[in-house]
C-alpha cells in the first residue's frame, strides 16, 4: 500500500477551496466549532498526574481534537487549543507572573524525530497562541522554548510509569540561551499528561537551571 501525504503548501491550497471541518465533530465551518471548543475553553483546571493540571479527560471530543492536532496534521487547531490554555493559566494553583507582571510559558519538548514528522514542536505552537491570547486579555506573556530532549529518549507509547520515568531520567535539558532570569516563575505547558513523567523530568531540568516551575498545565489528562 502506498501512503501519500499532503505537503503544508498543498494543505494550505486545499484550505482555500474546501471549508474547514471541525476536528471534534465533523461539522463544516471552523477547525473547532464552539460546542467542541467548550470541552476545553472555559474549563477550570483539575489535578492530574505529576502535580500537573488539565482541562479535560483524554477521551471523546477532547481526545479527537488533540489527536487531530498532534498526529493528523491539523495545525489549524493550534489557535483554539492554545487559547483554551490561556483561559486557564491564571486559575492553576500556584501560578503567578514574574515581578514585572509577565507570565512565562515553557512548552514541553518533543523528540526531534517526532517534531519533524509533525511539522515542528507542536506544544511550542500551542504556547505561542496561549501567549498571544493572554496578551489580548491584557497580560504580558513570554514563551521560553528552552527545554530539549536528549536523542536517546525513546517514544513513550507503550511504556508504563516506571519505564517512562527511566526513559526521561537525565534526558531533558535546559538551554541557557533564551532562558528566563534565575528564579523566574514559569508555567510548563503540554498537550497530554499520562503518568506525569514528562512533567517531573521537565520540572527537574528547570530547577537545575535555576528557573522556578510553579505549575504545569495540559490540555488533557489520560
Amino acid at each position: 500500500m502506498v501512503v501519500r501525504t499532503i505537503s503544508g503548501f498543498g494543505r494550505a491550497a486545499l484550505d482555500l477551496v474546501l471549508p474547514p471541518v471541525c476536528a471534534g465533530c465533523g461539522e463544516h465551518g471552523a477547525a473547532c466549532c464552539a460546542a467542541c471548543a467548550a470541552t476545553l475553553a472555559g474549563q477550570r483546571p483539575f489535578d492530574a498526574a505529576g502535580g500537573a493540571c488539565a482541562l479535560a479527560r483524554y477521551d471523546g471530543v477532547a481526545r479527537r481534537l488533540v489527536l487531530a492536532y498532534k498526529e493528523r496534521g491539523r495545525r489549524d487547531l493550534a489557535a483554539p487549543l492554545g487559547q483554551a490554555l490561556a483561559g486557564a493559566v491564571p486559575y492553576v494553583p500556584g501560578t503567578r507572573p514574574d515581578a514585572h507582571g509577565t507570565w512565562w510559558l515553557v512548552p514541553a519538548p518533543s523528540r526531534r524525530a517526532a517534531a519533524r514528522v509533525r511539522g515542528g514542536q507542536h506544544v511550542l505552537a500551542l504556547a505561542r497562541h496561549c501567549a498571544a491570547r493572554l496578551a489580548a486579555l491584557g497580560w504580558e506573556a513570554a514563551v521560553a522554548p528552552v527545554l530539549e530532549l536528549d536523542p536517546r529518549a525513546r517514544d513513550a507509547v507503550g511504556l508504563d510509569r516506571a519505564q517512562r520515568a527511566a526513559n526521561l531520567a537525565g534526558r531533558v535539558r535546559l538551554r541557557q540561551a533564551g532562558a528566563p532570569p534565575p528564579g523566574t516563575p514559569v508555567v510548563l505547558l503540554d498537550d497530554v499528561v499520562t503518568t506525569g513523567a514528562t512533567v517531573t523530568a521537565c520540572a527537574a531540568a528547570l530547577r537545575d537551571g535555576g528557573v522556578e516551575p510553579v505549575a504545569a498545565l495540559a490540555l488533557t489528562a489520560a
